[in-house]
C-alpha cells in the first residue's frame, strides 16, 4: 500500500489547523478534511457589510500563557478588545462579571465592605447545608438578590430545565469582584484577531492541502488509508459508531440580521438574564472591531437541546456522561496511529488558548520535540 501523506487531520478548526502547522514546519506532509464548507471550525469569521461576523457565537480571545499569545501572534496581529459584557434584565442593566458596578446598582452599595456585607447576610439568611442543586448552590456563594437576576433565567435558557433539576456541582464557585473592574477575564493578553479568525487559520495552513464539504466518518476505511496517522479532532463517541451510547451536548442556533443602522446596542455581547426572553444573548459584531460602518449585524443566540445531526457545542460533563466517556477513552488508549484532540475529541470543553496549548503538546510529544 502507497502511503501518501504522514497525518491526515480530521477537522480544519483551531487544533488541527495548529497540528498540520507543527508537522508541516517539521518537513512532514499532510492532509486536512473538513466536513463544512470552511475552514476555521467553530471560530469561523466572515464578513457581511464589512463586518466581521462570528458565525458561531463570541469568541474573544484570552491567555496567561505567554507562549500561545506569541505563538498566535505569528498568524495574526491581535486588536485590544476587552471583554465587557453587561446583563439586562427586564430592561435593567447590570455589569459582568458580578462586581462593584453590578453591587452598586442592585444595592446602592459604595465601597467593598458594604457589598460583602449585603452578599454574606443574604447567604446567612438562606443558606442550605450541603446544597442538593444548582438554585441552593448559587445563593450559598452570592445571595439570593445577584442569583434571580443574573443567575436563574439566564442558567435555565442555557440548560434548558430549572435549576433546582441541575446538579450543585456545576457551579462549584462563581467569580466575585469588589473592584470596580468591567474586564471579564483576569488574563494579561487578549484581544481579538484584525482581520477575523478565518484568516489567522488560513495563515496558520497556508501551502497544505485542504478538501472541504468531507465527511470522514462516511468513507472512514478510504481515508486511513492514505496517511501513517490520523488526527481526529471530531466526537469520539461518532468515531466508534456510539459503541457504548451518544455522549450529550448542548447545542446553540442563531438568528443573525443586518439591521440599518451604525449602533444597535452599544456593547458587543449583552446577555438577556430573565426567564421571558427566549435567547440567551444579542452580538453586535461590529464592537469586536471598534467598527465605524453605517450598519450593523447582530446575532440573537439561542441555547438548544441537542440531538445528532446538530452542531455540538458544550460537553454536558455530568457524572453519566463522564463515565461514558471514560469508556471511549480507554479505546482511544488502545490505537497507536490515531490522535484524539481537541474539545469533541477529548469531550472538554476548552477555551481557545487551552486548544492551542494542548495541540502543541501533543504534536511536541509524538514529533519529540522538547519545549
Amino acid at each position: 500500500m502507497n502511503i501518501k501523506y504522514d497525518y491526515l487531520i480530521v477537522g480544519a478548526g483551531l487544533y488541527g489547523a495548529v497540528f498540520a502547522h507543527e508537522v508541516r514546519k517539521a518537513g512532514k506532509t499532510c492532509l486536512i478534511i473538513d466536513k463544512r464548507d470552511h475552514i476555521a471550525g467553530n471560530i469561523y469569521t466572515a464578513k457581511i457589510d464589512g463586518i466581521q461576523v462570528h458565525k458561531y457565537g463570541a469568541h474573544i480571545f484570552h491567555t496567561s500563557n505567554k507562549e500561545v499569545w506569541t505563538y498566535l501572534n505569528q498568524f495574526a496581529e491581535f486588536n485590544r478588545y476587552i471583554n465587557s459584557p453587561i446583563a439586562n434584565y427586564h430592561g435593567e442593566i447590570f455589569n459582568l462579571p458580578f462586581n462593584m458596578n453590578t453591587f452598586n446598582k442592585l444595592w446602592g452599595v459604595v465601597t467593598p465592605d458594604e457589598a460583602k456585607r449585603k452578599i454574606e447576610q443574604q447567604r446567612k439568611d438562606n443558606y442550605v447545608e450541603n446544597p442538593q442543586n444548582l438554585e441552593e448552590q448559587a445563593i450559598n456563594l452570592v445571595g439570593v438578590d445577584v442569583y434571580n437576576k443574573l443567575i436563574r433565567g439566564y442558567t435555565e435558557k442555557q440548560w434548558g430545565r430549572s435549576c433546582k433539576e441541575i446538579p450543585a456541582f456545576i457551579i462549584r464557585r462563581l467569580p466575585v469582584r469588589f473592584t470596580y473592574d468591567n474586564n471579564y477575564f483576569d488574563d494579561p493578553y487578549q484581544g481579538i484577531p484584525i482581520g477575523g479568525y478565518t484568516g489567522m487559520i488560513e495563515r496558520m495552513i497556508e501551502g497544505i492541502e485542504v478538501r472541504l464539504g468531507t465527511d470522514y466518518l462516511v468513507d472512514k476505511m478510504k481515508w486511513d488509508e492514505l496517511a501513517d496517522k490520523i488526527v481526529y479532532t471530531g466526537p469520539v463517541d461518532a468515531y466508534y459508531g456510539y459503541r457504548f451510547g451518544v455522549l450529550d451536548y448542548r447545542s446553540l442556533r442563531f438568528e443573525t440580521e443586518v439591521i440599518n443602522m451604525p449602533n444597535y446596542q452599544g456593547n458587543a455581547v449583552v446577555n438577556y438574564t430573565d426567564s421571558r426572553t427566549p435567547y440567551t444573548r444579542i452580538i453586535e459584531h461590529k464592537h469586536f472591531d471598534f467598527g465605524t460602518q453605517p450598519k450593523t449585524v447582530i446575532s440573537r443566540e439561542y441555547s438548544e437541546e441537542w440531538k445528532r445531526g446538530d452542531d455540538p457545542y458544550y460537553p454536558i460533563n455530568d457524572s453519566k456522561n463522564s463515565v461514558l466517556y471514560e469508556k471511549y477513552k480507554a479505546l482511544t488508549e488502545t490505537q497507536s496511529n490515531v490522535i484524539f484532540g481537541g474539545r469533541l475529541g477529548e469531550y472538554k470543553y476548552y477555551d481557545m488558548d487551552k486548544v492551542v496549548e494542548v495541540a502543541l503538546q501533543k504534536v511536541r510529544e509524538v514529533l519529540q520535540v522538547s519545549l
